[in-house]
């Protein structure tokens, strides 16, 4: 039988126990219906499983007892941040979602000369659930990291600051729709044979693409223009035709190793 995972923060977990919130304990016994002696699986986000069952605890609250810790591999064997612009509606929700199941580890939402979402604190919030949901439904180890949005222009000054003490292994791609670029699975051919395990930042633009300015500052702090194809996506579908590249080229190495 599948057992129900649950994401929960790394401070709930205490002395071999599970503090539930009132929440979690809803969801779990009158949502999922489970019960005294009930297994399901805990996550903390950070890599970290374990078997838990409920226990009651002196005061009547209802906890969960830590059984044995729970060893998968279902990660990526490289860490991939998505640098993704907001797209258009709630288009960013199924950004978050497919992302995280594609094995992300960390998406840093970016508003560019095009975009015209302006998101609320409570979007970020809805975001994070999303992500935590779609880890749990991937039966993932770890939940990617969601950052407030910022601008590509001030996310791109960061990055400028950080060139004093680059990352020689980070591999960081710009798509982009027009153009004569390499494909982005070209790009990683040669990553993959010129790097041992490099970390690797995709940036996907809004709407209508990157303004050329945008893609002159990308360019000098390292970015390389990468092609998807010859067709135009949009803004949500982009994401998961990069990261699925990405996941196949790298995740292919692995077996080939095995092999």
């Amino acid at each position: 039988m599948q057992l129900q995972r649950l994401v929960v923060e790394p401070g709930q977990l205490q002395n071999g126990r599970l503090l539930l919130a009132s929440s979690q304990q809803h969801y779990l016994q009158r949502v999922l219906r489970l019960g005294e002696d009930d297994r399901f699986i805990v996550m903390d986000g950070l890599g970290h499983a374990w078997l838990a069952t409920f226990v009651q605890s002196s005061d009547a609250l209802v906890q969960a007892e830590l059984l044995e810790p729970i060893t998968t591999h279902t990660e990526l064997p490289i860490r991939v941040t998505l640098v993704a612009a907001l797209p258009k509606g709630n288009g960013f929700d199924d950004v978050v979602r497919q992302a995280t199941e594609l094995g992300v580890d960390q998406i840093l939402p970016v508003m560019s000369d095009r975009t015209l979402l302006h998101p609320s604190a409570q979007k970020v919030e809805r975001w994070q659930r999303i992500a935590n949901e779609a880890a749990e439904q991937s039966e993932r180890l770890c939940v990617p990291r969601l950052n407030a949005p910022i601008s590509f222009s001030k996310y791109l000054q960061q990055e400028s600051n950080n060139l004093q003490t680059p990352d020689v292994l980070m591999q960081k791609y710009l798509c982009i729709a027009r153009g004569a670029s390499h494909h982005l699975l070209d790009r990683l051919q040669v990553s993959i044979a010129d790097a041992a395990s490099p970390s690797i930042v995709i940036a996907i633009g809004p709407e209508g693409g990157w303004t050329d300015a945008e893609v002159e500052q990308a360019i000098a702090v390292g970015y390389q223009p990468v092609s998807l194809g010859a067709r135009i996506l949009r803004a949500v579908t982009a994401p998961l035709v990069a990261l699925s590249l990405i996941a196949a080229v790298y995740e292919k190495r692995v077996e080939s190793r095995k092999g």
